[in-house]
């Protein structure tokens, strides 16, 4: 009997485990200051971010009316909702800050090249729907090449100390 159950619980995911990773973030941006901030979401929505059906690749963080919103992130429908309780999967999410958090981040994204990224999608240990959020700077070409020189680099220098 508790061989089913624990089935049942490995199709979804627990608190601490990621639910979708933007990889591409620390490649075309140098992100400073993130933060966590709670998502507003449907019923639907958390189902199907239980399961894993969801990416935040293509996904940046806007401003309107002096509130942050979460805007191209997929969150795919969940096969076993009800017609009527269905989401549009890129629908705008509200983040949930405080005031001087948000205030903040909207006077940093005024600034030239400045925009927000959103990092990282998980639960947190009380079971909450978590995105972690960062202030990114749009890097150039040269420094795209640095950072992938660097990390060649320190693969090269673990395997020669791996031989050793």
């Amino acid at each position: 009997m508790a061989d089913k159950a624990d089935k049942k619980r490995k199709n979804f995911l627990t608190a601490g485990q990621p639910i979708a990773v933007n990889k591409r973030a620390r490649y075309d941006y140098a992100l400073e200051t993130p933060i966590e901030a709670g998502i507003q979401l449907t019923g639907s929505e958390v189902k199907s971010l239980r399961s894993g059906h969801a990416s935040i690749a293509e996904a940046y963080v806007g401003e309107k009316g002096g509130e942050l919103f979460l805007l191209n992130a997929t969150i795919e429908d969940y096969k076993m909702a009800n017609a009527l309780a269905t989401h549009a999967p890129k629908r705008p999410r509200k983040l949930l800050l405080h005031k001087k958090e948000i205030d903040r981040f909207i006077g940093a994204i005024k600034r030239e090249g400045y925009t927000i990224i959103p990092t990282r999608l998980y639960f947190n240990g009380r079971n909450t729907a978590k995105v972690e959020i960062a202030l990114g700077k749009g890097k150039k070409m040269y420094d795209k090449r640095a950072t992938e020189k660097a990390r060649d680099w320190s693969r090269n220098k673990r395997s020669l100390l791996r031989e050793k």
